[in-house]
């Protein structure tokens, strides 16, 4: 799985990445993290339909992770759902509906996760670990992202409408499994307009997911992360004593 994430470019240096033509408001509220966590209030790439022109526009906006489907009762839910796997997308309700035409990419610059250790071993605490490109590059985690309408208020309530998003997982490369056996689906830049386009169908858009995964770096970090009130980019300094490797 995917539990959290960094997430601390500039909004510009996003919309000219993701050659964005709208950035929301709220978009220039919400503070660069190193430690993004599920509930958290984070960034994504979308195309949507211009309120004024209807045109369809890239714009950068703000979703809650973990995604609400539409049909919920109430969104807490959606804590269970901060990653949708690649291999059930179109067998689960909760995702099939937003992958027919609601996806998104969620900017990041890399993830975390934690190594168990062996049972034999000495040492009982999991190694967190900082995943990410060697050159320090941005990478586009593959999410889906869908809205919920709050029963209890008002049709004219601005508040009334939640947008939550998930990020899609697919099986650890060999290189990274000894860390997790699940990561973030990554996509090329190449397969970014294809995503975003809501006109490609359900098929076409799970043809995009069968890509190779860039390169990352797995990095021990202190176990400061485990901590969600922890943020700031010491959370990124290399664990002066980590856990072996596996033999």
């Amino acid at each position: 799985m995917c539990g959290r994430y960094a997430s601390f470019r500039e909004d510009q240096a996003l919309a000219d990445e993701f050659a964005i033509a709208t950035v929301a408001d709220d978009v220039r509220l919400l503070p660069p993290s190193w430690n993004v966590a599920p509930t958290d209030g984070v960034r994504m790439v979308v195309e949507r339909a211009d309120r004024e022109t209807g045109e369809i526009t890239r714009q950068l906006r703000v979703a809650r992770w973990g995604l609400v489907p539409s049909w919920a009762k109430d969104p807490s839910i959606g804590s269970r759902m901060i990653n949708a796997r690649v291999e059930t997308l179109t067998d689960k309700p909760a995702f099939a509906r937003p992958f027919a035409t609601r996806r998104a990419l969620l900017p990041a610059d890399g993830y975390y996760e934690w190594r168990k250790p062996a049972p034999d071993a000495a040492r009982t605490r999991k190694q967190p670990y900082f995943l990410h490109p060697a050159d320090g590059s941005l990478v586009a985690l593959a999410g889906l992202y869908e809205f919920w309408k709050d029963p209890t208020k008002d049709d004219d309530d601005p508040a009334r409408w939640l947008v939550s998003a998930t990020v899609i997982t697919r099986p650890a490369t060999p290189e990274l499994a000894f860390v997790h056996d699940r990561q973030p689906l990554m996509l090329p830049r190449e397969r970014w307009d294809a995503w975003l386009d809501p006109a490609v169908d359900a098929a076409g858009a799970r043809a995009l997911l069968d890509v190779a995964p860039p390169r990352l770096e797995p990095t021990p970090v202190r176990p400061l992360v485990n901590a969600v009130a922890n943020d700031g980019p010491d959370l990124l300094v290399p664990d002066p004593d980590p856990m072996p490797l596996p033999d």
